[in-house]
């Protein structure tokens, strides 16, 4: 059954839809779906009422995360590790590396500050950090190959740019970043669940990325992926009883840590977020990210052509196919009143940086964007 024929499925399962309302603002946070409310309920009773200590039952959602997770990006599940934000993922990143005076990491001058801060914080180490410039809302190749250097060590790039939209070339960075001995690393967040990322082949050494954005979950259940040559490269900074094996040998304290990225999962996570995060991994590993992609894409080319119509022109209105997401981004000068006037209409959207940004996601349909485009026409001269 095509992913088409399951749309209207799928919709059953937004209780947010039942009042007429439209969300075209996944890149903020997604909407929980009556599997993953079902579920936590589940859990809270279980909690309260029932198997009070049950450690057991979470062994296995974790697992099961991983196991979808590196289905979805190509990786072996033991390559995966949790944390609480994306910008914590980074800074095991950043803090684990041994940098020297001079030593170099590539970022770009429209990054969600997630992927800048914990890199420039590493400059009172006497790290330097080279910017590259975007044009017109992308990040070209050639700019991030013009400012490699025999010193830079690290590039770190987000799939999707939070502002525009704008979806990176991860094979040939990767490619490129080989070729220089340049470690890779890539923040996810605003591209799974909406495009395909394979790690493997585009030789991605780091990647970070959050559940509840287009994966439809809870906020402070994040994720990160690293190699193994990576991993032994990195000083890892903070230890629990967690990290080693053995770990339920309490008063061993052989400080041998776990071979995985297990190891820096250092103590308690938050249960119910990844317990959450299991169920709407779920309907990601039914439908596949093959059919999601078309649907997302296929939604924001129709988007972007509706906007172009009405007089409002798409930062991205003129890249090829490989370069779009599911964010579609215009410079508007009164962004913040447009929104609020539209929303009283029940369609959500995002205001960042004086652009409009709607982001759509596959379940999404080519009549709520006639809705949107429609009211924004009534505001647009």
């Amino acid at each position: 059954m095509g992913l088409s024929m399951n749309i209207n499925e799928v919709r059953k399962n937004f209780d947010y839809l039942k009042s007429g309302k439209v969300y075209f603002n996944h890149a903020a946070i997604g909407p929980l779906s009556n599997n993953v409310v079902s579920r936590i309920n589940k859990y809270i009773e279980l909690r309260s009422t029932g198997e009070i200590e049950n450690y057991p039952a979470f062994l296995s959602a974790q697992e099961n995360v991983k196991r979808m997770l590196s289905k979805i990006f190509n990786a072996s599940p033991e390559r995966f590790a949790f944390v609480d934000s994306v910008s914590n993922g980074f800074n095991i990143l950043a803090q684990g590396i041994e940098w020297k005076t001079g030593d170099r990491i590539i970022l770009n001058d429209i990054e969600f500050p997630a992927n800048v801060y914990p890199f420039l914080n590493l400059r009172k180490l006497g790290v330097e950090i080279d910017f590259v410039q975007s044009k017109k809302g992308r990040i070209e190749i050639d700019d991030i190959e013009a400012l490699l250097t025999p010193r830079t060590r690290l590039l770190s790039i987000s799939a999707v740019q939070f502002l525009t939209g704008f979806r990176s070339d991860l094979d040939a960075i990767g490619k490129l970043c080989k070729s220089h001995n340049v470690i890779f690393s890539v923040d996810v967040i605003q591209a799974a669940g909406a495009v395909n990322i394979d790690v493997k082949r585009s030789s991605i050494d780091f990647l970070c990325g959050g559940s509840h954005k287009w994966f439809m979950g809870l906020q402070g259940a994040s994720y990160f992926y690293l190699t193994e040559e990576l991993q032994s490269m990195l000083k890892q900074k903070f230890i629990g009883w967690l990290s080693v094996e053995n770990s339920w040998d309490f008063t061993d304290y052989k400080l041998e840590l776990m071979k995985s990225a297990g190891s820096f999962q250092n103590g308690s996570l938050n249960v119910i977020g990844y317990i959450s995060f299991e169920e709407s991994l779920k309907l990601f590993d039914s439908l596949g990210m093959d059919k999601i992609e078309r649907q997302i894409i296929s939604n924001t080319e129709y988007l972007i052509k509706r906007l172009d119509n009405i007089g409002l022109e798409p930062i991205l209105k003129c890249v090829d196919q490989k370069h779009l997401s599911g964010i579609v981004s215009v410079n508007h000068s009164d962004s913040e009143n447009l929104k609020n006037e539209i929303q009283k209409s029940g369609i959500i959207f995002s205001c960042r940086e004086s652009k409009l940004r709607f982001s759509p996601h596959f379940y999404n349909t080519k009549d709520e964007i006639d809705m949107l485009t429609s009211e924004l026409k009534r505001y647009v001269k």
